[in-house]
């Protein structure tokens, strides 16, 4: 296996049309090896706190080591009782990305100086996503979702994605997942793209009701724990992806079995880019990561793209990076308003 199974965080720099269609422009050049260690991410004091991630690390840390069965009993237990924060939406409505660069106007110019670069490409929005361990995986999801259901022709999106995930059932259950413990969980994000074109209750999705879904605590971290168990059969499906697999505070190699019972299926658990290219290649979507770090003298972003659906039809999720945390990046500052009833 090559590198080019991860992007390279360290060394892309990608400078993005602002008029184009969320796709970075290809590097002058392939990307290396990745560095995947915890270690090699900007530190986190370089940052800006955010309280609820600071709150969450002790809220979260009985839901941590949850195993797939057991977060499936305490979902169905306790259907209103989400995760920690509770201040905070799981995902928010499109905000200006000026209301990130408030809040770093006091700090490290750095960081000012990148968001006002990510602007001047085009990236002028940002959706929040809780900062709970889980954001990558939820905020992954929904712009998955919210793609389909803008797609140009959202019927041909939402059926090719449900062909896509249907075929992912198999793959679960042949490293070992019982369909009883996860069926649940695959149904919730199922049936919110079957809506995209199968009206429920005579009401088609729309994004205020996918904010809805994403916000229903049941809802939410049933599509989070099916997509952190995919992630899991894709990376013990596929060898290649043994060299990669590093306990994240140590840098020690790992065995797929329990780097995935570990760091992959219990909630609460950071990504990193094994876990990105495993499940952007299991649901076949493209996926770019632009991180913020503050650290480039011209105030560039690097952009790390995860291509693994070469034919596809909905835009790729972009999203943006910051130490433990994961947004949504878009193109749009805020959401589309309700058409008006006649």
């Amino acid at each position: 296996m090559t590198g080019a199974l991860f992007g390279d965080s360290t060394s892309l720099h990608v400078n993005v049309p602002a008029g184009g269609s969320g796709q970075p422009a290809p590097a002058s050049r392939s990307p290396e090896a990745p560095r995947i260690r915890t270690s090699d991410l900007p530190d986190v004091d370089d940052f800006a706190p955010d309280d609820d991630d600071v709150r969450m690390a002790d809220a979260s840390q009985e839901f941590e080591e949850l195993p797939p069965a057991g977060l499936f009993d305490h979902v169905q237990a306790f259907p209103g009782d989400g995760l920690p924060v509770p201040d905070r939406p799981l995902i928010a409505p499109l905000v200006p990305m000026l209301t990130l660069r408030e809040e770093y106007e006091n700090g490290s110019q750095g960081f000012v100086k990148q968001i006002d670069w990510l602007m001047d490409q085009g990236w002028i929005g940002i959706r929040r996503a809780r900062g709970d361990g889980d954001c990558f995986y939820r905020a992954l999801a929904f712009a998955y979702v919210e793609n389909i259901l803008n797609a140009s022709d959202n019927l041909l999106a939402a059926s090719s994605a449900l062909s896509v995930l249907e075929a992912t059932i198999p793959q679960l259950e042949n490293v070992g997942f019982q369909r009883m413990v996860f069926e649940d969980f695959y149904d919730c994000l199922a049936g919110l793209i079957n809506q995209v074109i199968n009206p429920v209750d005579n009401r088609l999705l729309t994004i205020d009701l996918l904010l809805e879904a994403f916000n229903n605590p049941e809802v939410s971290n049933s599509i989070v724990v099916y997509l952190r168990l995919l992630t899991s059969a894709e990376i013990k499906t596929n060898p290649d992806y043994a060299a990669f697999l590093l306990h994240p505070e140590t840098g020690e190699q790992m065995d797929p079995e329990n780097f995935c019972n570990n760091f992959v299926e219990a909630v609460g658990k950071e990504a990193d880019h094994p876990q990105m290219n495993a499940l952007s290649t299991a649901l076949k979507v493209n996926v770019n990561i632009a991180y913020l770090d503050g650290h480039d003298p011209q105030g560039q972003v690097s952009f790390v793209p995860f291509q693994n659906a070469p034919f596809t039809f909905i835009e790729p999720v972009n999203l943006l990076y910051r130490p433990g945390h994961y947004d949504i990046l878009d193109r749009r500052d805020a959401d589309p308003m309700p058409p008006l009833l006649v």
